[in-house]
C-alpha cells in the first residue's frame, strides 16, 4: 500500500513582542535602555560643556540678547509678571528664565544646566520619534545624532530661546509619531489615546510659537494635516484637529488678552513682524541681520528705532500695528518694485539656509570650541555641510512612504520658507536640525538596501542631486574668523558696558588681530578710550575704523564729538555732516552739528540744525534747550522762551533747562519769571554756583538787595574764586545801587 505524504501544517507566528522576555535583562532595545543610553550620552557632553566654559570670560558676562532676556527675567523674579508693553520678543523664554530666578535665585550657572537637561530630553524624544516612524537603528542614530551635534550643545549651553525651541519641536515631533502607524509592531511607543495626544501636541505648538513666532505657519500645517490627511472617518478627523487648535488656543490666548491689556489692540504673540520683514527685504538686505540704524543691532534698541522711524515719516504717533504694517509695507514695495533683485537676494537666503556656514547671533560657536572639547571634537564633522546632504539622501529612501511621512516633510518645507522670508541666523534655522536628523536617521538606517533595490538611472538622478546639495551646503559663504571677531567685540562691549574697562579693551584688540579690517571693533575701542581719559588715542583708532570703512557713520560721529571737545568744531563739524548722509534722521548727530556751528558762530546754520533735530526727536530736552539758546542769541526771544518752557516740561528735573530759561527771562527783563526759574534749578542742584549768581541778580534788579545778597554770598560760598558774583555781592553791600551783570 502506497503511503500517501501530508503536508504539514505551519504553526502560526509568535505575536510580535516589545519588550524583553520575563527573567531577562532588558535588551538594547528596551525603551528604558534607550532613553538612557541616548538621554545619558547628551546630559554627558553638555555638562562636561558647560564645566569647561565656567572658565571663560563669556560665562558670565551676557550679550545682546541674553543681556536682555535676563534683565526681562530678573524684572518678572522681582514680581512684574504682567509688564507694561506689548511684547515685542517672544515671551516665553524670559518667563522661563524669570521662574528659575525665582526658585533658585539669579543663577546663570543654573540657568545652563536646567537647559543641559531639556536639551537632553530633546535628543531623547526625537530618537523616540524616530524609531517609531522608521526602525530602532534609525532611533538610535537621530538620538545621538542631536546628543553629539555640535551646535546643539552650543545652543544648549546660552543664554538663548534656542534650547526651547528644539525641545518643542522634539516634543512634537514624538506627538505626531504617535498619531501614525508605527514601521514595525515593536516600535517604541506609549499607550494613549489620539484625543489626549493631539491635546498634547497643541499644547507643545502653542509653546513652540511663543518661543518662535514664526511657528505659527507649523500649526496651521498640523491642523490641516489632522482633518485631511489621517486614515479616519472624516468626524474623527474634525474632532482631533478641533482638540489640537483648541489646546494651541489655550496657550496663546492669555498672551493675546495681555497683549490687549497694556496695548489696546490684537497681537496673537509679538509686534514684530513688519521691522522683521523688511530687515529680510529691502534693497540693502543681504540674507543675514542688519540694523534698521546702523550700528544698532541691540534688544533695547530695536524696537525703539523702528518706531521711531515709523513714526518720523508717518508724521504722528503710531500703535505697536502701525508701527509694524509700515515696516511690512516698504518691504513688499521692494519686492513689488525690483522683482529681480528680490528673487536674487531670495537664491541667497536659501544658500545662507542650507550652508554649514553658521551665521553668529552675537556669540559664534567658533570662540565656545576654544574652551569647550565637546565642540571642538565634535564641530569638524556635525554640522549642516553634513547634515543637509544626509537628509536629502533620506528623502530618496523615504519617498516610497512619502504619504506616511507627508507632514514631517511639509513642515521642514514651510519652516524653512518661513526662514527665508525674512533672514538667516544659525538660531533661526536651528529648528530645522531634528526634522533634517529625521531623515538623515532614516536613510542612514536604510541607505544600503535601498541602493541594491534602485535602477541604474534612478542612482545616478539621486547621486547628482546629492552632488549638488552637497556644494551648496559646503560652498564657503561666511568667515569663521570674524563670526569669532564679532563675538570678541560683543564680549567687549558688554564688559564695557559693566565699565570693566581695561578687560575690554584685551578683546577689542583681540577682535582687530583677528580681523583688522572689522571696523567695529576700531570704533567700539576708541568710545573705551575717550571714556579713560586718553582724547588723542581715541581719535587715532576712530581714524583707523574710517580708514577701514570710510563712510561708517558711528565713527564719523564718535570721531567728531572728541574734536568738539577738544576744541576743533570745524572738523567736527565736517564729520558730522559726513554722519548724517547715512543716517539723515539722526537727531543726536543734528543737534550736535549745531553745536558744533554755534561754536563757528553760525548761528542760523545751527538753528536750522537743532529745528531739524527738533522734527526728527521732538521731545528732546536737550535739543529744546540748544534751540531756545541760539533763538535767544538773535533776539527771538519769545521763540526762545517757548522752546525753554517746552523743555522744562519734557524734562522737569533737567536743571540745565530751568537755568537757561531763567537766563533769557533775565535778558528780557523779565524779572519775576526769571526768579521762579532759577529757584527750580536750585531745587534741582542747589550747588549751582551760576544760577545763585543769576538770581540774585534778578531780585537786585526788582530792588530786593536783601534777598540778593545770601544768593551771592551762596554762590562764593559753592565757588570761592566766582569773580563775577564777589562784583555783585560787593556792589549789593556798598550802596545799593545797580547790580552787575
Amino acid at each position: 500500500m502506497t503511503r500517501q505524504n501530508r503536508r504539514k501544517r505551519a504553526a502560526p507566528a509568535a505575536p510580535a513582542q516589545s519588550g524583553p522576555e520575563p527573567g531577562l535583562p532588558p535588551s538594547p532595545r528596551h525603551p528604558l535602555v534607550f532613553v538612557g543610553l541616548v538621554g545619558g550620552i547628551a546630559l554627558l557632553l553638555r555638562l562636561v560643556h558647560v564645566w569647561q566654559i565656567r572658565r571663560a570670560p563669556f560665562f558670565s558676562v551676557l550679550m545682546g540678547d541674553a543681556r536682555g532676556y535676563d534683565a526681562w527675567a530678573q524684572q518678572i523674579a522681582a514680581g512684574d509678571w504682567v509688564g507694561r508693553d506689548v511684547f515685542y520678543q517672544a515671551p516665553l523664554y524670559p518667563y522661563f528664565l524669570g521662574i528659575i530666578y525665582t526658585v533658585a535665585g539669579h543663577t546663570v550657572l543654573g540657568v545652563r544646566l536646567v537647559q543641559a537637561i531639556i536639551g537632553s530630553l530633546s535628543c531623547v524624544l526625537l530618537g523616540l520619534a524616530a524609531w517609531r516612524l522608521v526602525s530602532f537603528r534609525a532611533g538610535l542614530i537621530a538620538g545621538l545624532g542631536l546628543a553629539i551635534y555640535a551646535p546643539a550643545i552650543f545652543f544648549d549651553g546660552l543664554m538663548q530661546k534656542s534650547v526651547l525651541d528644539v525641545f518643542f519641536i522634539c516634543l512634537s515631533l514624538w506627538l505626531l509619531s504617535r498619531l501614525i502607524p508605527p514601521a514595525l509592531p515593536a516600535s517604541a511607543t506609549l499607550s494613549a489615546s489620539p484625543a489626549l495626544t493631539c491635546a498634547g501636541l497643541g499644547l507643545a505648538m502653542g509653546g513652540l510659537s511663543l518661543t518662535r513666532e514664526n511657528a505659527l505657519l507649523l500649526v496651521a500645517v498640523v491642523a490641516v494635516w489632522l482633518a485631511v490627511g489621517l486614515g479616519r472617518p472624516f468626524s474623527g478627523r474634525l474632532r482631533l484637529a478641533g482638540i489640537f487648535v483648541l489646546a494651541v488656543v489655550v496657550v496663546l490666548v492669555p498672551v493675546a488678552f495681555r497683549n490687549y491689556a497694556v496695548g489696546g489692540g490684537f497681537y496673537l504673540t509679538t509686534s514684530q513682524f513688519g521691522p522683521n520683514f523688511y530687515i529680510g527685504n529691502n534693497p540693502g538686505a543681504d540674507g543675514t541681520y542688519a540694523s534698521l540704524r546702523f550700528g544698532r543691532g541691540a534688544p533695547e534698541y530695536e524696537r525703539q528705532d523702528a518706531t521711531e522711524l515709523a513714526e518720523l515719516a508717518a508724521g504722528r504717533t503710531l500703535s505697536p500695528s502701525e508701527v509694524s504694517s509700515y515696516w511690512t509695507n516698504r518691504a513688499l514695495d521692494f519686492i513689488s518694485g525690483q522683482p529681480g533683485a528680490w528673487l536674487t537676494l531670495m537664491g541667497r537666503k536659501v544658500l545662507l539656509l542650507v550652508n554649514a556656514s553658521e551665521m553668529l547671533d552675537t556669540e559664534s560657536q567658533e570662540t565656545y570650541a576654544e574652551w569647550s572639547w565637546p565642540l571642538a571634537a565634535t564641530g569638524w564633522f556635525t554640522h549642516f555641510g553634513i547634515l543637509v546632504p544626509l537628509a536629502v539622501i533620506g528623502f530618496f529612501v523615504v519617498w516610497p512612504e512619502r504619504r506616511r511621512m507627508a507632514v514631517f516633510i511639509a513642515l521642514l518645507l514651510v519652516y524653512s520658507a518661513s526662514v527665508v522670508m525674512f533672514y538667516v541666523f544659525a538660531r533661526y534655522r536651528f529648528p530645522l536640525v531634528p526634522l533634517l536628523l529625521l531623515f538623515a536617521a532614516a536613510g542612514l538606517a536604510a541607505v544600503p538596501s535601498w541602493w541594491r533595490e534602485r535602477a541604474s538611472n534612478q542612482l545616478v538622478a539621486a547621486g547628482g542631486v546629492l552632488v549638488l546639495v552637497t556644494i551648496a551646503a559646503n560652498w564657503p559663504t561666511l568667515s569663521s574668523t570674524l563670526m569669532r571677531a564679532i563675538t570678541e567685540n560683543n564680549l567687549a562691549t558688554a564688559l564695557q558696558g559693566d565699565n570693566r574697562l581695561d578687560d575690554a579693551l584685551v578683546h577689542y584688540r583681540r577682535a582687530i588681530e583677528l580681523q583688522p579690517d572689522y571696523a567695529p571693533a576700531y570704533n567700539n575701542m576708541g568710545t573705551l578710550l575717550r571714556a579713560q581719559g586718553k582724547p588723542d588715542q581715541a581719535v587715532k583708532t576712530y581714524q583707523q575704523a574710517l580708514s577701514v570703512s570710510q563712510d561708517y557713520p558711528d565713527a564719523h560721529y564718535n570721531l567728531a564729538n572728541v574734536l568738539l571737545a577738544q576744541g576743533k568744531p570745524e572738523e567736527a563739524a565736517e564729520h558730522f555732516q559726513i554722519a548724517l548722509r547715512s543716517i539723515p534722521d539722526s537727531a543726536g548727530t543734528r543737534n550736535n552739528l549745531g553745536i558744533a556751528l554755534m561754536d563757528q558762530g553760525k548761528v542760523d546754520e545751527a538753528i536750522a540744525a537743532f529745528e531739524a533735530a527738533l522734527r526728527a526727536e521732538p521731545t528732546s530736552a536737550t535739543t529744546l534747550r540748544n534751540l531756545g539758546s541760539a533763538l535767544s542769541t538773535r533776539g527771538r526771544t519769545a521763540e526762545a522762551v517757548a522752546h525753554l518752557r517746552r523743555a522744562t516740561e519734557v524734562s522737569p528735573g533737567d536743571e540745565a533747562a530751568w537755568y537757561d530759561l531763567g537766563s533769557v527771562l533775565l535778558e528780557a527783563g523779565q524779572f519775576a519769571p526769571a526768579n521762579d526759574a532759577f529757584r527750580k534749578a536750585l531745587s534741582i542742584n542747589p550747588q549751582s554756583a551760576e544760577a545763585h549768581n543769576n538770581l540774585g541778580i534778578a531780585l537786585a534788579s526788582q530792588g530786593r538787595l536783601s534777598d540778593a545778597i545770601p544768593e551771592f554770598k551762596a554762590a562764593l560760598g559753592v565757588k570761592p574764586d566766582f569773580q563775577e558774583a564777589k562784583r555783585n555781592l560787593e556792589l549789593a553791600l556798598g550802596a545799593g545801587s545797580s547790580v552787575a551783570r
